[in-house]
């Protein structure tokens, strides 16, 4: 056998050799980038799920909410344009609140102050008063002020402060907070039935119960 013969037969048995290590190389290659893709989709998604709840939270949620009118100026988007007494007085659900605030003169107050959080008691909630005592309340102007006052905090509040917060109301009392989610407690008493709602120059969180100062 010459010496070329040999020189043939060990290129052949290299290649033979090196080919596994390169199919090897490339099928890890495979893997990474499609470990790498894999990676790449849960790290992308991960930010979309939380941009979508939080999209979910600067809306406004809770049962109640389906008893505000889809449209005009009692609506969401009406409400959003007028300041939060204006916005009130459209809203079917919350005539006695606005009936109150007028009697306590407090509708340019309430219109003209920015970035306020109002917890608005709805007319079920007003009717939970005994008659009596809620038109003796309607006839005290100082004792009916403090107590609407007492449901203004002078900041707008999101639903993430309401998950433990205690706020100083412009009553000069404390109003306090707990829950989560779209479940919200005030006062330990009073539950939000529709939170979240933009007024013009208010955050309105709508509540079944009247805060009743303490005395």
């Amino acid at each position: 056998m010459n010496n070329r013969h040999l020189r043939r037969i060990a290129v052949t048995v290299s290649a033979a050799a090196l080919l596994p290590l390169a199919l090897t190389a490339c099928s890890g290659d495979s893997d990474t980038s499609s470990s790498d893709s894999g990676a790449d989709k849960a790290a992308s998604s991960a930010p979309a799920k939380e941009t979508e709840s939080a999209a979910a939270m600067d809306k406004p949620f809770g049962p109640g909410c389906a008893s505000v009118p889809k449209e005009g100026a009692g609506s969401f988007d009406g409400m959003a344009q007028d300041p939060v007494a204006t916005a009130a007085s459209n809203n079917p659900a919350l005539s006695t609140l606005v009936a109150a605030v007028k009697q306590a003169g407090l509708v340019d107050t309430l219109n003209s102050a920015e970035n306020i959080t109002v917890f608005a008691p709805t007319n079920d909630a007003f009717a939970k008063i005994p008659k009596a005592d809620l038109d003796k309340l309607l006839a005290n102007k100082a004792e009916l002020t403090k107590v609407l006052t007492a449901h203004v905090i002078g900041q707008k509040l999101t639903p993430q402060q309401l998950e433990k917060g205690s706020f100083d109301t412009l009553a000069k009392t404390k109003l306090t907070t707990a829950g989560s989610g779209e479940e919200y407690t005030v006062n330990d008493s009073s539950k939000v039935v529709c939170g979240n709602v933009p007024t013009a120059n208010a955050t309105v969180y709508i509540v079944d119960t009247v805060l009743m100062p303490a005395s």
